[in-house]
C-alpha cells in the first residue's frame, strides 16, 4: 500500500469537503450576519426573521452550484475508483 496515494485521498477529501461547505454555508453565514446587524439596529427580535433569509440562500446556492458541487464529486469518486488499485496492490 501506497502511502503517499493515500495520503494525497485524504488531502483530496478534506479539500472537496472544505469547498463545499464553503460554497453552501458561506453565504449564509454573511446573510445571518447581515440580518443580525439589521436585528441589532432595529432591535427587532424576531427568531424567524434570522432563520428564513438563511435558509433561502442555503437553498439558492445549491440549486445554482448544485451541478458544479455534483461534478466535483463525480470527479473525485472517480479518481478514487481508479487508484483503489494502487492502494490495494
Amino acid at each position: 500500500m501506497n502511502s503517499a496515494v493515500t495520503a494525497n485521498l485524504y488531502a483530496d477529501a478534506i479539500y472537496m469537503i472544505i469547498t463545499m461547505v464553503v460554497v453552501l454555508i458561506g453565504p449564509s453565514l454573511l446573510v445571518g450576519l447581515v440580518v443580525a446587524i439589521f436585528q441589532a439596529t432595529t432591535q427587532i427580535n424576531e427568531q424567524t426573521m434570522s432563520f428564513l433569509p438563511r435558509l433561502l440562500t442555503t437553498l439558492l446556492m445549491l440549486i445554482f452550484a448544485g451541478g458544479w458541487l455534483l461534478r466535483n464529486i463525480s470527479d473525485f469518486f472517480n479518481n478514487l475508483f481508479y487508484t483503489i488499485p494502487m492502494i490495494v496492490s
